[in-house]
């Protein structure tokens, strides 16, 4: 990535015309080509940009960016405050925390989150139609199934209820019990859950990590 800090004013032309005036202003050039100009506020949009593909052709006082569609970005460079490059590498990529699956884990190693004497059969546990996120035990022995959602809304419980379905037909595991788990349900999904006989549990994703509540408590 290279980085400008620069006073320029930026002029495109294509669908439409677009002058920015004289100012101080930050340049990014990206490894996949792109090209934009940001200002020190708008967060993270760009004054103007140019995606790829693109070619910038960077002479000493203008640079002409210029796409596939004939669209041209031109910055006149009055004064080069800063000009540096580096070399970022292949980015892993953005890891979303409390995302289902890292519910699922945390769930599946704290079982009493569903109740006291509950106990893990497996994760994943699949049939015909997909795995179901979790198979476990009650505390008087017998099977559930868990399905896991960040938000709870009526298609994670239709999907529960075809996984029941299917599951009760074992009868190895039936009668198979089901639960929906999230971290918030909709009063809608709540009502369709109990009417089909299915248990609802909210998740306090931070009390599964073992993360106290920073708000005030009366006791």
């Amino acid at each position: 990535m290279r980085l400008v800090i620069a006073r320029c004013s930026v002029d495109y032309a294509g669908r439409l015309t677009a002058h920015l005036p004289s100012a101080p202003r930050l340049i990014l050039v990206k490894a996949d080509g792109s090209v934009s100009i940001h200002a020190d506020d708008r967060a993270y949009k760009p004054l103007n940009w140019m995606s790829p593909p693109c070619t910038l052709k960077a002479e000493e006082d203008v640079w002409t960016v210029v796409n596939k569609a004939g669209e041209k970005l031109i910055i006149t460079m009055e004064e080069v405050i800063h000009d540096s490059s580096h070399e970022l590498g292949v980015d892993p990529g953005l890891i979303k925390d409390g995302v289902e699956a890292h519910l699922q884990e945390l769930l599946a190693d704290r079982m009493e989150v569903l109740g006291e004497g509950w106990t893990l059969i497996r994760r994943e546990y699949p049939t015909a139609i997909g795995p179901v996120d979790i198979l476990c035990r009650d505390a008087d022995g017998g099977t559930v199934a868990v399905e896991i959602k960040r938000r709870g809304e009526i298609d994670g419980v239709e999907q529960l209820t075809r996984y029941l379905e299917l599951l009760n037909r074992d009868p190895l595991l039936a009668p198979v019990k089901g639960v929906f788990a999230a971290q918030e349900i909709k009063p809608q999904a709540r009502v369709l859950a109990t009417d089909r006989g299915i248990g609802c549990v909210t998740l306090d994703y931070d009390a599964m990590r073992g993360i106290e509540d920073d708000k005030l408590r009366l006791f």
